[in-house]
């Protein structure tokens, strides 16, 4: 069994679609597994989402234009309310009797959280994700530009949870140096969800306590990570000597079975609220997604598989065996 980038099985998933502020009064298209979105924010403030695509003659909505509440299509002018229902056809003028299929399609479900607006085609098999450091003020937030690369969405989130790679695929960023045995740690996994915690030592380059002679270069951190079925995922470093926290939000939106949109943020409060060196955790988390996409771009199948037996795993491999357990459930109890 092998999970490609748009399996049906997905379509019962919450997928991350875009970010908040990629919408604006203006409608605008985005692909989740195959399929055209178009997306808005009405004058209210309330999201629309709905299949980029008339009922007409299947033009894309996304060419149209907003009028209040309404969205007219750019094609024909056809025009349809909130609900995804016509309201106006000009070609019939202002007193005709409308079709009721003249209807837009949408997603099952729709929800908006931690900056990021995610839709589920169907009705989902878990709850929509969320990360607590979003809602606290003490963290600053920094987002990394959108990624849409060659790749499959699965092997990302692999990627992702992977620890043994760092020494070898990040070299150019923290990797030099890194200790390259996977410390011993469990995995503790409820429904579609897992966490993975470990400590170990590293080199804290960005710590100022270290240039001024305060701390050792040489400190303790935590890595917690959190992963939600089927691709959004967060890493939470907390860095114990020197105090403060560094949350990583890894949020995948598989757009067709070649490519993916990447979507992440950085939630820090180790930073005294300096935008600058917010900057440059940015700029440094794009290098290491950089490195990362150089080894996932050049896979020739883009597809994870889910059956454990068809690669060697080891015991290093805990946090991404499971990825493939949960993934392997969700894909076939899909159809329960």
């Amino acid at each position: 069994m092998k999970l490609t980038n748009t399996d049906p099985a997905l379509r019962k998933g919450w997928h991350a679609l875009c970010r908040s502020a990629e919408v604006s009064d203006r409608p605008r298209a985005f692909t989740l597994l195959n399929e055209p979105y178009v997306v808005w924010r009405s004058p209210s403030g309330e999201l629309r989402v709905f299949l980029d695509r008339c009922p007409h003659r299947l033009a894309p909505l996304s060419l149209g234009q907003c009028e209040g509440e309404n969205l007219r299509c750019g094609y024909h002018g056809w025009v349809f309310d909130a609900t995804g229902r016509c309201v106006e056809i000009p070609a019939l003028g202002p007193d005709a009797t409308l079709p009721p299929t003249a209807r837009l399609s949408g997603p099952f479900a729709i929800h908006e959280s931690h900056g990021m607006v995610f839709v589920a085609p169907e009705e989902p098999r878990t709850a929509p994700p969320s990360i607590a450091a979003a809602a606290d003020d003490s963290f600053l937030r920094g987002d990394l530009p959108v990624m849409t690369t060659r790749a499959s969405a699965g092997l990302l989130a692999d990627n992702f949870l992977d620890m043994a790679h760092f020494p070898f695929v990040h070299v150019g960023t923290f990797g030099a140096g890194e200790e390259r045995t996977v410390p011993s740690y469990s995995v503790e996994r409820q429904g579609f969800t897992f966490s993975a915690a470990y400590e170990h030592l590293f080199a804290n380059r960005e710590d100022p306590g270290v240039a001024a002679g305060i701390r050792p270069l040489l400190q303790r951190r935590r890595l917690t990570y959190r992963y939600h079925a089927p691709f959004h995922l967060e890493l939470a470093i907390d860095f114990l000597d020197a105090g403060g926290s560094n949350v990583i939000g890894f949020f995948l939106t598989p757009e067709t079975n070649e490519t993916v949109r990447v979507y992440s943020s950085l939630w820090r409060n180790d930073l005294e609220g300096s935008r600058e060196r917010m900057d440059d955790a940015v700029a440094f988390e794009v290098a290491v997604i950089d490195e990362d996409l150089v080894v996932q771009s050049r896979y020739a199948e883009l597809v994870l598989p889910l059956d454990i037996t068809d690669e060697v795993h080891t015991r290093a491999d805990r946090t991404t065996v499971e990825l493939r357990r949960i993934l392997r459930d969700f894909v076939t109890s899909a159809d329960d």
